[in-house]
């Protein structure tokens, strides 16, 4: 039964050759994945990870190879960056074939808001006839309007009495002049305004009009620009933290540092911390099958164990930290022993 499992097809030709010469310089050396994850402080599952081509492994964890194994690191630290820029593209071409099939979703549900403006059914200018002639929106007006008379197209008579219902009182004789299209018109602006302002003042949640509207007052957090960019490979921060892996959010190598730290027995507990990511997590080294850890933050707990004979680390996932001194790691030993960080 070959050792390794077979690299995934869809990697990119620098990754795949990444992964396997983190395999031949596994090989070489004779060590177990239990072995290397021991010797360089990142978990088993972590390592099977890497060596199987499903996570890039973090610069801080191709060094410590690099030294537990006598690999000059200039070479392969070479060979990492290659490959993390192979990762990011790749990472890259997929967000950007996952938003064009959002656009292409969204664009495929005609017909949500109604036909356009200026179409047959919205007032457009078809209704309104030729000037001097009897259009067909001519022809509508002379049907409807009261006491009208006389033949298409010549100047129909009125009533001698005044009309209140034409425009300016109805002077007598007078037609139907552009006193009504002046007044829908105004009528259509003045809807087309209150519908403005008040879709402002909802967009708003309901605050004072004035600000809604060419207001110069300060912004809201929700209005304020985009938050900082994060490094790439790094997934996550703050709360999106939260019970998530460090190391497959992109937390640890380079990004991470031990803010705390305490013995129980001969085990190692540490509150691990990153400060881009806003989170915290507990890890113990030197462990056995049995002992726990666990790391708190007020109310909040996360926990993990040595599970697996031969393994000597285990972590708990993330915490979301506004600073290294709000968490406390504590090592829950199989002997029964305990003990946290300060």
């Amino acid at each position: 039964m070959p050792r390794w499992r077979a690299l995934p097809d869809e990697l990119d030709p620098q990754v795949r050759e990444f992964a396997e010469q983190l395999r031949r310089i596994v090989d070489r050396t004779g060590l177990s994945v239990a072995a290397v994850a021991d010797r360089t402080g990142y978990s088993r599952t972590s390592w099977e990870r890497y060596l199987d081509g499903r996570l890039l492994a973090p610069k801080g964890a191709v060094v410590a190879l690099a030294e537990v194994t006598g690999t000059p690191p200039v070479h392969l630290t070479t060979m990492w960056e290659l490959a993390e820029r192979a990762w990011s593209r790749s990472e890259i071409r997929h967000d950007g074939t996952m938003e064009a099939v959002r656009i292409s979703r969204a664009r495929a549900a005609p017909g949500e808001f109604g036909p356009p403006p200026g179409g047959p059914e919205g007032g457009g200018r078809k209704g309104r006839g030729r000037k001097g002639g009897a259009g067909r929106g001519g022809a509508g007006r002379i049907a409807v309007t009261p006491g009208i008379a006389g033949p298409a197209g010549g100047s129909p008579a009125m009533p001698p009495s005044r009309d209140p219902r034409a425009p300016d009182g109805g002077a007598p004789g007078a037609g139907p002049g552009p006193g009504p299209r002046r007044t829908t018109m105004f009528l259509a602006g003045l809807v087309g305004v209150v519908t403005v302002v008040v879709g402002a003042f909802l967009l708003t949640d309901g605050g004072d009009p004035k600000q809604a509207v060419g207001s110069t007052g300060p912004s809201s957090p929700a209005s304020a620009g985009p938050s900082t960019p994060l490094p790439s490979g790094v997934l996550c921060s703050g709360s999106a933290c939260t019970g998530r892996d460090a190391e497959e959010m992109g937390c640890s190598g380079g990004l991470v540092t031990t803010a705390k730290s305490a013995t129980v027995g001969t085990t190692l507990v540490e509150v691990r911390y990153s400060r881009t990511c806003g989170a915290a997590w507990g890890r113990i080294t030197q462990a056995a099958q049995g002992d726990g850890v666990r790391v708190t933050v007020g109310s909040v707990r996360q926990t993990g164990a040595v599970t697996v004979a031969g393994d000597t680390i285990a972590y708990t996932p993330m915490v979301a930290v506004k600073s290294a001194a709000d968490a406390t790691a504590c090592a829950v030993l199989a002997s029964g022993q305990q003990g946290c960080t300060p």
